[in-house]
């Protein structure tokens, strides 16, 4: 049998001299490889004396665990080091100024919210918001909304998995549950902004699966449909920035407002484009209302001494409107193109005074 100390003599040394994972790799393939020298050694016991057999046996076996252990040893220190070298490497300087190549972009999304939260603040509303896993009376029973209405179908709501009492939350389908929220936890008056995310089963270049809305609610002793009027035309004159906009509003029906209205903005549609303002079109822009006597009652709110106004609107649609967006899918799809072509600066905070655009 060859001289064990020797074979461990060299391969430690090789071992101890492997520089790159290649290398460590080669060690191990001619050491413990299948005609490997450790391999090599275990084949030579059959032409041993028997009573030599066990103990040249134990020694390869601990020669064979030796090297082994030595190799990953080496192994682990190689890539420990190699991946140092790389983060030393790659290292970032965080107090360095931002390259104007890299630089950061605003969502559309979070720029409208900005815009019309701003403008709405002015005029002395609060910020609210609630969760987006809602009850069923949050959502659509304290609304006025009767238990045969479509919207409380699985193919318009995305329900959660049926409890063991039969009862069944869900995905918001409207910011106005936040709404209820409020006025059963404070007492008029009340005068609240809600924007946030909501979800319905509906995909299309106009719809999304997820979505997000606006909503305001104003509710005290001595609010009327012309408090209402003024609010929604100042606040489509501010963000559209059109002094002189034409604003219309039709009757229409939601089982939470009476009376109801859709606003209609002016556009014209000249040459196959849209242009917000004077126009011969009207553009649906928002649906509002008076707050249902029933929706008060159910918050706990005496509707024969308090009224209030109530409207939302969808964000992404207006965010189109205004910037110019054609598909809806675009929002969320991440493309980075896109974002720098349509995404704001990161400091560019739109106020009244500073201004809503870029």
């Amino acid at each position: 049998m060859q001289n064990i100390d020797q074979i461990r003599t060299e391969l430690l040394a090789e071992i101890a001299a492997a520089a790159t994972a290649d290398d460590i790799e080669r060690v191990r393939v001619a050491a413990l490889g299948r005609k490997g020298s450790v391999t090599e050694l275990t084949k030579t016991i059959g032409a041993l004396a028997p009573e030599e057999r066990r103990a040249a046996g134990a020694l390869i076996n601990v020669l064979k665990d030796e090297i082994a252990a030595a190799i990953e040893a080496r192994k682990t220190a190689i890539e420990t080091g190699a991946l140092s070298a790389r983060l030393a490497r790659e290292r970032i300087d965080v107090t360095l100024p931002a390259r104007p190549e890299t630089e950061g972009r605003i969502h559309p999304i979070s720029q409208v919210v900005d815009e019309l939260v701003g403008i709405f603040a002015e005029m002395g509303f609060a910020f609210a918001e609630g969760p987006h896993i809602e009850t069923d009376e949050h959502n659509f029973t304290a609304l006025n909304i009767p238990p045969e209405h479509p919207a409380r179908q699985d193919h318009d709501t995305f329900y959660l998995p049926e409890k063991a009492d039969g009862t069944r939350l869900l995905l918001r389908t409207h910011t106005s549950s936040v709404q209820i929220r409020s006025m059963r936890k404070a007492q008029p008056p009340i005068r609240i902004i809600v924007p946030g995310r909501t979800f319905r089963a509906d995909h299309d270049a106009t719809h999304s699966p997820m979505f997000h809305q606006i909503e305001g609610l104003v509710v005290d002793e001595t609010t009327h449909m012309g408090h209402l009027k003024g609010c929604l035309i100042e606040f489509c004159r501010a963000f559209f920035d059109v002094d002189d906009l034409p604003v219309r509003f039709r009757p229409s029906f939601f089982p939470f407002t009476e009376p109801s209205a859709e606003m209609d903005i002016g556009c014209s549609r000249e040459g196959g484009g849209l242009t917000i303002g004077k126009g011969a079109d009207w553009l649906e822009i928002l649906g509002c209302g008076m707050v249902h006597p029933k929706v008060l009652a159910n918050c706990g709110i005496d509707p024969a001494r308090y009224q209030g106004f109530a409207f939302g609107l969808g964000i992404e649609r207006v965010a189109m409107l205004k910037y110019g967006i054609p598909d809806l899918r675009t929002f969320y799809e991440s493309d980075l193109r896109w974002l720098r072509h349509y995404g704001f600066a990161p400091y560019d905070v739109p106020t009244i005074a500073g201004g809503l655009t870029r």
